[in-house]
């Protein structure tokens, strides 16, 4: 299957596929925050190389889980350092595509800027283009990066999802589908707010692309019940996906289940509850678990 049609096959997973999206992308910072949930505590590594090949070694174990598969998964987002490392011999992105029947994304934002009018945009992305070019050397499907919304500021709230447009335009000539995800607090005071403003500002953007252009959308769980319908039918938009944003797994999967066609994108309550000294079988049978309560949550 040459890139073509690989691209044409997974495109069609992701728009029509049932199931959720993996986010095992936590990278920089939050590594040793992902790791210590797993039960490996800093001191458990000298330096970034073994840190790395720890999360490593976590992320494979959980995608060589048995229930790990395209009858529950559809998509999984990795961060740099595990598209370029590999399970069983092959590129990770390979090994998802060709053994899992999961489409691979790669997270491409360097964190955020400091917070303004609100919100904090994404960092500049320093060799962006060297980056997609090497991601679609390694079989990557598409892109996510995030951005981070406080508080119901208008003039914040469009600089976001300029910047993501931006950017995204820049993904989509690579050949490469993007991940749009402005992330609103869960805790802000003003949330549904910030959701009625973020709505028309994607909408405005959507319908300025040319109809060739094909984005996903990340979104944090709306106050209210099928609030971004709209965006789900529009027709650049290949699917609306929810990421759990610091909500438990039980909160996120009710919330979840009550947006119909909306589907995860969970990072945090997809592990929830493993932990590095579990045997095997005990960390598939949380992982099994996980899997089929967010699955449940994300085809209601």
């Amino acid at each position: 299957m040459d890139r073509k049609e690989k691209y044409s096959a997974q495109l069609e997973r992701m728009k029509s596929g049932k199931g959720f999206i993996a986010a095992l992308d936590q990278s920089g910072g939050s590594t040793p925050k992902a790791l210590a949930q797993y039960g490996v505590e800093e001191s458990s590594f000298a330096n970034d190389e073994e840190m790395y090949l720890l999360v490593h070694e976590m992320r494979t174990r959980i995608i060589k889980s048995p229930k790990f598969n395209r009858s529950f998964i559809i998509g999984a987002i990795l961060f740099e350092n595990t598209m370029d490392r590999k399970i069983d011999g092959e590129w990770t992105a390979d090994y998802l595509w060709n053994k899992k029947g999961i489409v691979p994304f790669l997270k491409v934002d360097k964190g955020l800027s400091e917070l303004k009018d609100g919100v904090q945009i994404m960092n500049p992305i320093t060799n962006l283009d060297a980056l997609l070019s090497r991601a679609v050397e390694r079989n990557i499907f598409g892109t996510k990066m995030r951005s981070l919304i406080k508080e119901a500021n208008s003039e914040g709230i469009r600089n976001v999802v300029k910047q993501q447009f931006l950017i995204a335009h820049q993904i989509f000539e690579q050949g490469l589908v993007p991940i749009i995800e402005p992330e609103i607090d869960i805790n802000s005071t003003d949330k549904a707010k910030s959701e009625e403003i973020l709505n028309a500002e994607l909408k405005q953007h959507l319908d300025a692309l040319d109809e060739s252009v094909k984005v996903i959308l990340k979104l944090t769980l709306p106050e209210t019940d099928n609030f971004y319908a709209d965006l789900q039918s529009h027709p650049n938009v290949v699917r609306v996906v929810a990421l759990s944003g610091g909500y438990s797994k039980d909160e996120a999967n009710r919330k979840l289940a009550a947006n119909n066609g909306l589907i995860a994108s969970f990072s945090r309550a997809l592990v929830e509850g493993v932990t590095f000294n579990q045997s095997d079988d005990d960390f598939n049978l949380v992982i099994d678990k996980s899997i089929n309560e967010i699955y449940k949550a994300s085809i209601t």
